[in-house]
């Protein structure tokens, strides 16, 4: 039997987005989780688009939900030069930025050795990314795109050949691994999440869908663990705004719960949150700890359950 096979051509970058600035950055900050799933799982949320760094403007400045570090993207259309090489260290260090990514239809080999040197001789907190956009067609089918990462952050160059900086502590390590636990139940079992990639903290947290709202989980002070959904836009009015409506919600949100619920407006920060709260510490034994991993997880869930769609009525229409 002959089999009869479409021919794949690649599809350059202008052919789909004309112009860098009006199209591509758009699109890029509009599917934004795309790029992190090709990251290996990063939570980036866009904070703003085209902000001005001195007389520069960077194109996408983010941060990374789980560990709030600020994140700076710089795109092209065409490959990599040396002006956007140049522009991309200037808004790292104007935004003191940790995670730096670099998109382009193609990366050069002396761009992405330039990347490879830059990961291989900052500090440990410095991450840079370089990373293709390839698009591509079969016969007349509609386009695909994948990322395809040209150069990325080596955490065992970086650390000396030891896989944990000397500055991770042991409650660090234990942190590290029950995170680690949880969010390979959340992203494999559940979908809740992208994340891949446990941290030395005791607290992570979770893309929602909305701009400034998260859930997270926590290890609290007075040995207590917390699920909550936390309300952090960059406008302490609207946190505020929307976490009173939500408190008005109260008798209904705690019978769609299934529990009391407490609403924390925290008077003296930006954000406010609304949180479920149990017993527990980090230096428990490994049942106590696997049985607070289920009750982030259960948690988790039924926060997303029951604010997901709220939150998108509750900040639509509202700028800040």
């Amino acid at each position: 039997m002959e089999i009869e096979f479409g021919e794949i051509v690649s599809v350059p970058m202008n052919q789909i987005w004309q112009h860098e600035e009006r199209d591509f950055t758009p699109w890029l900050a509009q599917n934004i989780e795309k790029l992190g799933e090709a990251l290996g799982g990063l939570q980036l949320e866009v904070e703003q688009t085209e902000v001005y760094a001195g007389n520069f403007q960077l194109d996408i400045l983010a941060k990374e939900v789980s560990n709030n570090k600020i994140v700076v993207i710089e795109n092209q259309i065409y490959k990599t030069d040396h002006k956007h090489l140049g522009q991309l260290i200037t808004y790292a260090s104007y935004f003191k930025a940790e995670i730096i990514i670099w998109v382009s239809q193609e990366v050069t080999e002396e761009h992405r050795s330039a990347i490879d040197w830059l990961n291989n001789n900052t500090n440990d907190k410095l991450e840079f990314y370089a990373v293709e956009a390839n698009i591509i067609k079969i016969d007349n089918s509609k386009p695909a795109l994948n990322f395809k990462l040209k150069a990325f952050p080596n955490e065992w160059t970086k650390s000396g050949g030891n896989t944990s900086t000397t500055a991770t502590t042991e409650t660090g390590e234990l942190y590290r691994a029950f995170f680690q636990k949880l969010l390979d139940e959340l992203r494999e079992k559940h979908r809740f999440t992208n994340a891949r990639t446990g941290q030395p903290q005791s607290w992570y947290s979770f893309t929602s869908g909305v701009k400034g709202c998260i859930y997270g989980c926590s290890f609290a002070r007075g040995s207590k663990v917390r699920a909550e959904v936390y309300i952090d836009t960059p406008s302490q009015e609207i946190n505020k705004e929307i976490f009173r409506a939500f408190e008005q919600q109260k008798t209904q949100l705690e019978q769609e719960f299934g529990e009391e619920l407490q609403f924390e407006e925290l008077p003296t920060k930006r954000a406010s949150r609304i949180a479920v709260y149990r017993d527990g510490d980090i230096w428990t034994d490994t049942q106590t700890l696997d049985e607070i991993k289920n009750w982030c997880i259960e948690k988790l869930l039924k926060f997303k359950q029951v604010f997901g769609d709220k939150l998108k009525r509750e900040t639509e229409n509202k700028e800040y």
